[in-house]
């Protein structure tokens, strides 16, 4: 049976067709014989043939054309579905009517034909040929009982997963409908809320309550629950995940409606759950005036366009319908990646955006000047930076060249280009900081307060008396981690759970401040066009998460067990390694207590302190000598003396500087 299924599936198209054609007449011929018979009785099965073969030519010959016009024969049968079904219904009917007009104009001139024939063969052609669709559909689909679980004698194991879907809905429904496809899991019940309809049988699979969870276990066997609730709050995920905490099930999720929307997943795609959703915030609504002010129809150049900011940020500005975008990466790859995402989107949208990907460093002052004039850039996210903590804390020259230099010359450009907005991607790592990754953000900060009080500065490394008149508006957003970023810890994690453990984190007291990507970089976009210059803007992160309380949950809804002295024999362990170089137990993202509301509920305006334009260059000017005499106890005590609150927790070390020194 399947060597035959397979063959079947395998014939050209045309062939499959002209099995449907051919099978259909001989089903339009078998539906006009049995409605004679059921007309006549079987004594008389025979007779009509002989004296009606008029209307047995006639029948096909009506038929036929019809069901082409309604496309019977372009339906895929594996995908028959509801609209296939009204188009049968549709075709039969006019058949029949068409028929019975046949039978009314030549019926003085043939022998009788019972007026109950006619509706007879509406029917039975209905049974026929719609029923035959039906029944080689699930042959194809090759799983006759997919659809019977409530029905005695039909239950079987086939090896599959079996899963239970939370929420009977539309996206519930889909679900049921691409798992049995796929034939990868088995579903075996849905879990609703709604109370009424417990106990109802919806594609086959009976309704439970959500209190029926150990029941649906035991009954069904199910080892997973997909979530399939895309229209549900944050909030209220969050109530659920937490109640599914307490079983011993996997739980994953299928995509919400504007990732479906979007093409970037299928409604089958299961994925693991969302750590947002654990977080249990709802995003608030953009204010579409802040997101076009500076974006639509301009030209935008990103910097660090692949990076996990930079990228989301470019998507965002894309859907603004920008007249041009300058994605600016030194990494080809990254830069390879984000423009062909860019342009599919583009090309399937008509989005009248231009995307010009520039390979570059912001180290390279004059190559970022030129290509800021050259296309006449009017708004500039900055979001090009080395982010990891241990890894700048071991790299600090190139930390401070990329970071500090990088911003420094980046805005410069920005001001000699004439560049109307600059907004610089900080960290909540920039307050108080007990890194060089932090102190450098914290600097770059510095840069662009000091840079915008002035009307026309004299700019760092220009010869004596040489000024540029000041027409950018400068502003920093400050934000803490983003969910999924490089060096997140949720990739990590996942990828520690699928290994089998263990979890590993720092330290058991250390919290984190989470935002999603896509809420950042909304917040980052809408928060660039307030401001006068110089205004320090922090995003309302909500209350800190404790990571180890994250691990945690993790691992439960990974359907698995925590193993610790209390539980031996658990599946995974939480491993506590230490503190990091440089890594804080809290973060905070305001420096002192001086911050004012703005007119979006999310974003907050801060004051903090800053050097004067002059003196802070002489600091940037010293850092750079003790960078090149490779002197960094002189450099630490530089970011000590400048950064407000900058405290290392042991001595600065750079990997090459450390190399160096230990050579003959």
């Amino acid at each position: 049976m399947g060597k035959l299924r397979s063959t079947m599936l395998g014939l050209p198209r045309r062939y499959k067709r002209a099995v449907q054609v051919f099978t259909d007449l001989i089903l339009v011929w078998l539906a006009l014989w049995l409605a004679f018979m059921v007309r006549l009785g079987i004594d008389e099965m025979f007779r009509p043939v002989g004296t009606h073969i008029w209307l047995f030519m006639a029948a096909p010959v009506v038929a036929i054309p019809i069901f082409i016009r309604f496309g019977m024969y372009r339906a895929v049968m594996r995908y028959f579905g509801n609209d296939a079904l009204i188009a049968i219904c549709k075709a039969v009917s006019l058949s029949a009517l068409l028929l019975a007009l046949l039978v009314f104009w030549f019926g003085n001139h043939a022998p009788v034909v019972p007026r109950s024939i006619i509706f007879n063969y509406w029917w039975l052609s209905l049974v026929l040929i719609g029923g035959l669709r039906l029944f080689m559909r699930q042959y194809f689909l090759g799983d006759w009982f997919s659809a019977s679980q409530h029905v005695p004698f039909t239950n079987r194991d086939d090896g599959l997963p079996k899963v239970a879907i939370y929420g009977a809905g539309a996206a519930g429904n889909q679900l049921v409908t691409a798992l049995r496809m796929g034939r990868v899991m088995r579903p075996v019940a849905f879990i609703d809320d709604d109370t009424s309809i417990n106990d109802r049988v919806i594609s086959g699979l009976q309704v439970f309550n959500p209190k029926q969870i150990q029941q649906v276990i035991e009954l069904t066997g199910a080892q997973e629950i997909l979530l399939a609730i895309p229209s549900s709050t944050r909030a209220r995920r969050r109530e659920i995940l937490d109640y599914l905490e307490g079983y011993p099930l996997h739980v994953r999720s299928v995509p919400g409606f504007m990732d479906l929307a979007s093409g970037r997943v299928k409604v089958d795609d299961i994925q693991e759950v969302d750590i947002a959703d654990l977080l249990g915030r709802d995003t608030v609504p953009a204010q579409e005036e802040l997101l076009e002010r500076c974006v639509t129809g301009r030209v935008v150049l990103v910097t660090g366009a692949g990076g996990s900011i930079g990228s989301e940020l470019c998507r965002q500005i894309t859907a603004l319908k920008p007249k041009k975008v300058l994605l600016f990466e030194h990494s080809e790859f990254n830069l390879y990646s984000i423009l062909s995402e860019l342009e599919q989107r583009v090309r399937i949208e008509s989005l009248p955006v231009r995307l010009i990907p520039v390979l570059g460093s912001v180290r390279n002052q004059s190559q970022l000047l030129d290509i800021m004039k050259s296309w006449r850039v009017e708004t500039v996210y900055h979001a090009a930076a080395y982010k990891h903590v241990p890894m700048v804390e071991h790299n600090i020259a190139e930390g401070i060249y990329n970071n500090v230099i990088g911003t420094l010359n980046t805005a410069q450009a920005a001001l000699q280009a004439r560049v109307e907005n600059f907004v610089l991607i900080s960290t909540d790592k920039a307050v108080r900081p007990t890194n060089v990754m932090g102190s450098t953000k914290r600097l770059a900060e510095m840069t662009l307060q000091a840079l915008s009080r002035e009307n026309a500065p004299q700019l760092f490394g220009d010869a004596e008396g040489v000024t540029h008149t000041n027409h950018t508006r400068f502003t920093m957003v400050r934000f803490g981690n983003v969910l999924g970023s490089s060096g997140s810890v949720i990739p990590l994690f996942h990828k520690q759970i699928k290994a089998g453990g263990p979890l590993t984190v720092t330290h058991p007291k250390i919290t984190r401040y989470f935002m999603t990507i896509p809420e950042a970089a909304q917040l980052v976009i809408q928060a660039g066009s307030m401001g006068q210059g110089g205004d320090v803007f922090v995003l309302d992160m909500g209350g800190p998460v404790k990571i180890v309380e994250l691990a945690e949950k993790m691992i439960h809804l990974s359907g698995l067990s925590i193993r610790s002295h209390r539980n031996p024999n658990g599946d995974i362990a939480i491993e506590f390694t230490g503190l990091r170089p440089g890594e804080k137990l809290y973060e905070e993202l305001l420096i002192g207590d001086n911050v004012v509301a703005t007119q979006h509920p999310m974003i907050m305006s801060a004051h903090e302190d800053y050097l004067a334009w002059d003196a802070l260059k002489q600091k940037l000017q010293a850092l750079l000598g003790l960078l090149v005499a490779d002197d960094y106890a002189q450099v630490r005590q530089v970011l000590r003396e400048t950064v407000i609150g900058y405290s290392p927790e042991g001595e600065i070390v750079d990997w090459i500087y450390q190399q160096r020194r230990r050579e003959p």
